[in-house]
């Protein structure tokens, strides 16, 4: 349940069941990112909302566990590496991925292109395992980033195979913005691309969020039918056209896709 403050629940009402002191706590580690790698106390208590006498108790006690660092020259605070340890531990631990890293290793081998497996944060999706290409040109995209499914092939065949309303929820909750001159933003056309996506099992993104990428998913479905991930591959315009990238690689996604769906039993 998403919380508007810590300890409470959206209609403002305190959640019995909540442990504020663990919600403060990952607010601050969760304010460390790509545009804020170091931190003073003065600025994590201006980005999460808290007052520095908590700030600094929390920084203290995650410093001690050894998740945060402090720069004893300027004093400020940035993670460390024991942090990827969650990480590591889900990515160990997912049965997800440990049922697709086979189809996923084949796929990268025999189309030597690139390969990723997603899954959907809400409105977003998360990439969990990837293999790259030699050709690759685009190197930030790692890991644990993050990509709105509104504009994504991995997002909208995921959200194809969700129920129509469901769907529709989650474009309209979407930040919506173009990425590139290409973005489909229009909610209509967004909803007529995910009938497309369910009728044909696979979704096409051309110059969505990136311009000159190409990109074709299919939705991995748990026992019920609900997407829990989503494979797909990824090239670029300048050597595939749409037509020759589709025809080429869209059945073998597909059918990864439903082999990993088909060994899904404990989902």
């Amino acid at each position: 349940m998403a919380r508007d403050e810590a300890g409470k629940n959206p209609a403002g009402r305190a959640d019995p069941l909540s442990v504020a002191s663990v919600e403060k706590a990952f607010r601050v580690l969760t304010a460390f990112d790509e545009a804020h790698p170091a931190l003073s106390l003065t600025q994590l208590a201006a980005l999460i909302g808290l007052d520095r006498s908590a700030v600094q108790r929390f920084t203290y006690t995650l410093e001690r566990l050894g998740y945060l660092r402090k720069d004893p020259t300027t004093k400020h605070f940035e993670l460390t590496v024991r942090t990827l340890e969650l990480g590591h531990h889900y990515s160990r631990a997912n049965t997800l991925i440990e049922r697709a890293m086979p189809y996923l290793q084949h796929l990268s081998r025999t189309t030597e292109e690139t390969i990723n497996l997603t899954v959907r944060d809400d409105v977003d999706i998360v990439f969990v395992s990837r293999f790259m290409s030699r050709h690759v040109l685009n190197t930030d995209v790692v890991i644990g980033t993050r990509m709105p499914a509104f504009c994504t092939a991995p997002g909208l065949a995921m959200l194809s195979a969700l129920p129509r309303d469901e769907a529709t929820d989650i474009l309209r909750r979407s930040d919506r913005r173009a990425f590139t001159p290409a973005t489909n933003t229009d909610l209509d056309r967004l909803l007529a691309e995910l009938s497309s996506s369910a009728s044909q099992g696979y979704a096409m993104a051309l110059d969505q969020f990136y311009q000159g990428d190409l990109s074709i998913a299919s939705a991995v479905l748990d026992r019920k039918g609900r997407p829990v991930g989503a494979i797909n591959i990824a090239v670029s315009r300048a050597r595939f056209t749409p037509e020759q990238a589709e025809t080429e690689f869209s059945s073998l996604i597909v059918a990864a896709a439903l082999s990993v769906s088909s060994g899904k039993r404990a989902l």
